[in-house]
């Protein structure tokens, strides 16, 4: 079998357009990554060791000692804290700090989730505009070569162009749930 230059100079998948938008994508992610504070990247790296396994063994393990320890299991070992109060003090302090890491690691994801929804609106956006030109062209073509089809009626609404301020006005009419 020949060698095609043309073939192998293609990358996996056939399609320049996704490389490039995947590469794109790749190299946004390494921007914020690199932009992150360092508490982003503290609360971060706690968030995900207390969603992790490793941390329920360790706390298994010094709860487990705690309690045997203060129950007189553990020969040698003197009773600190008989009334467990300590143990809820410290798990309950502890409860508070994991808490406020997870809310910080979540805010800061929810801003990434509101920037790819912009992005995506704005992506479908462009395709609609796109749409929109098409529909225009071929009804056009249609027009000069005097081609008539059943849905030329419709024609004319879909190619009017639909603004994002058009959509969102509707919406405030309707009481803003559109569920109307």
């Amino acid at each position: 079998m020949p060698h095609n230059e043309e073939h192998s100079a293609r990358p996996l998948g056939g399609s320049r357009r996704l490389d490039r938008n995947i590469n794109a994508i790749l190299k946004r992610r390494e921007e914020a990554e690199r932009e992150r504070t360092l508490h982003d990247r503290i609360a971060d790296a706690i968030t995900h060791f207390a969603g992790s396994m490793t941390f329920i063994y360790l706390h298994l393990a010094a709860v487990g000692f705690w309690i045997a320890a203060n129950i007189g299991w553990i020969p040698g070992v003197p009773i600190f804290d008989p009334s467990f109060v300590i143990l809820a003090m410290v798990a309950s302090v502890e409860a508070i700090f994991i808490s406020t890491f997870v809310l910080i690691s979540q805010n800061r994801m929810a801003e990434n989730a509101d920037k790819r929804a912009d992005l995506n609106l704005q992506i479908s956006l462009l395709a609609e505009q796109e749409a929109t030109q098409l529909l225009t062209l071929v009804s056009a073509i249609a027009d000069r070569l005097h081609v008539k089809t059943a849905v030329d009626s419709e024609v004319s609404e879909l190619a009017t162009e639909v603004t994002p301020e058009d959509v969102l006005d509707r919406l405030e009419k309707r009481g803003g749930s559109g569920n109307d």
